[in-house]
């Protein structure tokens, strides 16, 4: 309940404060109750049900939101571009997070977040991977915050570069921006058909996301042997909510579903992560992540930067 009323807090903010987005304020609330005001060990059950599970769902009802057909409008280039980004980000994240000192599940949670989808891609691979909740929370936090700052200064930097070419704009937001929110209040700053065009770019890397989840999965399992494997062997080869988003994506590409359940569905899906990303600010014990400050600041500007370099080389080179 603490979690949900920090959520609704939060999404009324956000229409006062809408560069900053509903996602980044519920983080923060949260964090800042939780270090403060909430601090209660009772309260950890309630919290840990409203980041785990609602997120999952949040997961399956992405798919709702995607259909397959939607990339032949960005073109064949478009798709390449977003595997180019995509391949570099990761490669470039897990680098650059080995370099720094974090550890497997960590750098594998931050390549994905930032590739995919921000907090419903880190959803989705952390237990596959079997991280941790603080380590997850701690990723969470770190990519919405540098979503947050780049989802206000790429605009500019987007115009400033690209000038009236809609779609290397929309790439260049759509390609590297970590959140469906982010994306959409980015591309807003600029106008409503970069909105639409930044989506379907954003889209394409959302459904990639089962991909990443299995290359995670894989990789992780090379590393630790044959105690990932034992464990999980009466389990489904991947989590459940992932298979459930591709169910639901293929045949949201093959039916045509009403609108009133896409909007219904996006509506409660909105709602399950704003609670979730509350819920996570609630159990972030700050002073840890201060402690880890200073690396983390570095590791979250750098990876930033990788994409922000990424993304204009591409499309400068793939000539949109």
């Amino acid at each position: 309940m603490i979690a949900l009323i920090v959520a609704v807090i939060s999404k009324n903010m956000a229409t006062l404060f809408p560069q900053i987005g509903g996602a980044t304020i519920a983080i923060l609330f949260g964090i800042v109750l939780g270090n403060t005001v909430f601090k209660q060990s009772i309260l950890s059950k309630g919290t840990k049900f409203a980041e785990s599970r609602l997120l999952e769902y949040a997961v399956v009802l992405l798919g709702f939101t995607v259909t397959f057909q939607t990339i032949v409008e960005m073109g064949f280039k478009g798709l390449v571009y977003v595997i180019m980004m995509m391949t570099t980000v990761i490669i470039g994240t897990y680098l650059i997070g080995k370099k720094l000192g974090f550890g497997e599940k960590m750098t594998l949670m931050m390549a994905g977040g930032n590739a995919v989808c921000g907090t419903s891609a880190i959803g989705a691979i952390a237990p596959s991977i079997q991280a941790d909740d603080e380590e997850k929370g701690q990723v969470i936090t770190l990519v919405n915050l540098m979503g947050t700052v780049m989802m206000l200064s790429l605009p500019f930097l987007g115009v400033a570069l690209f000038g009236d070419d809609l779609l290397s704009k929309s790439a260049l937001l759509g390609g590297t921006l970590q959140s469906v929110g982010q994306v959409v209040a980015g591309a807003s700053l600029i106008g409503p058909e970069t909105v639409k065009y930044a989506m379907l770019f954003k889209i394409t890397r959302i459904i990639l996301l089962i991909a990443v989840v299995l290359l995670f999965k894989k990789k992780v399992q090379k590393s630790t042997g044959e105690q990932l494997n034992n464990n999980e062997t009466k389990k489904l080869p991947i989590p459940w909510y992932v298979l459930g988003f591709l169910i639901i994506c293929i045949l949201n590409s093959i039916f045509t579903i009403p609108t009133v359940i896409i909007d219904s569905t996006d509506y409660i899906s909105t709602w399950f992560e704003m609670t979730a990303l509350a819920a996570i600010g609630l159990r972030l014990d700050f002073r840890k992540f201060i402690k880890e400050g200073p690396r983390f600041l570095v590791y979250g500007l750098s990876v930033g930067v990788l994409q922000t370099v990424a993304a204009v080389a591409f499309i400068y080179i793939l000539q949109f």
